[in-house]
């Protein structure tokens, strides 16, 4: 008698255990088709949202170091291997006083993937009046070996409307770069994100990724006006092809930038839920205590 009464138990339990299964199936296929695209509707809202952490190197941050992680950031995007003949890899222009320790970077958990950044400059200007050199430079400098997962790369020379050269001159030279390539993209006169996805539509070839600064850091405009041009880049282009560059710093003293609190990151994470999320720039705006600070309103 207890081995059948035993057995009808264990029938009734995996009977009960199969039922819970389809139930928990039934109401994920409801929340997700409810839920659309429709990223602010959560029902269990992700804790750690950000994809990427952004770093622009320089002399100054050459011993990467940080917890990124706690954000949820998987991905490193290194703004440039060479700024101005200034190198940031064995082989590579002048080094700096310290190069960085790129084995150690390779094993960080902010760091799994890697967007490697080629040739730019400091200077706007000047990397506008040389993209095709850049170019050229960039494609050279895509061979370093370094050990690192790169999963594409990025070309930083940054775009924007009121760069009348831009269709032709960025055409020419992203002809000459290694696939995937990411830009950069932003508005400062706040033509709005229809016409900003317009004037891409009009010459950014098909391969081409894009990285849209959300222009909060520099207060051109709030997080929803943002999240309003990331929508209307994802219409035009498509959501895999669009990432936001959100800025986590606010304008200090003179010309400086200082880095934005955690009670002014946050909206700007939240206003861009569901896109792919690099926050600017990590080693220069984001220690530890930030991070952690940020994660715990998130």
């Amino acid at each position: 008698m207890r081995s059948v009464v035993g057995l009808r138990a264990k029938k009734s339990l995996a009977k009960s255990a199969g039922l819970a299964v389809a139930v928990v199936v039934i109401l994920f296929s409801v929340v997700k088709w409810y839920s659309g695209d429709r990223p602010y509707l959560q029902l269990w809202p992700e804790r750690t949202p950000v994809s990427g952490i952004v770093w622009q190197p320089d002399s100054d941050t050459t011993k990467l170091d940080g917890n990124w992680e706690e954000l949820g950031v998987d991905t490193l995007l290194v703004q440039w291997l060479e700024v101005d003949g200034i190198g940031f890899a064995p082989g590579v222009g002048v080094p700096p006083p310290h190069l960085p320790n790129w084995n150690s970077i390779s094993t960080q958990p902010w760091a799994k993937k890697v967007i490697l950044g080629l040739a730019g400059s400091f200077s706007e200007q000047k990397s506008r009046d040389q993209t095709v050199e850049l170019a050229e430079r960039s494609s050279e400098i895509a061979n370093t070996q370094l050990p690192l997962n790169i999963a594409g790369y990025y070309f930083p020379v940054e775009d924007d409307p009121t760069w009348d050269e831009a269709p032709e001159v960025m055409k020419r030279a992203l002809k000459l770069l290694p696939r995937p390539i990411w830009i950069s993209v932003y508005d400062g006169e706040n033509i709005g994100g229809e016409a900003l996805a317009t004037w891409l539509a009009g010459w950014l070839p098909d391969d081409v990724g894009i990285l849209f600064q959300d222009g909060v850091g520099v207060e051109t405009r709030s997080p929803p006006v943002a999240r309003q041009y990331a929508d209307a880049l994802a219409k035009q282009f498509g959501k895999e092809r669009v990432g936001v560059i959100v800025e986590a710093f606010r304008p200090g003293l003179d010309t400086l930038f200082r880095p934005a609190s955690a009670d002014e990151l946050t909206p700007q994470i939240q206003a861009m839920r569901g896109f792919e999320i690099y926050l600017f720039d990590g080693p220069h705006y984001l220690n530890d205590d930030a991070v952690l600070s940020v994660k715990e309103k998130l």
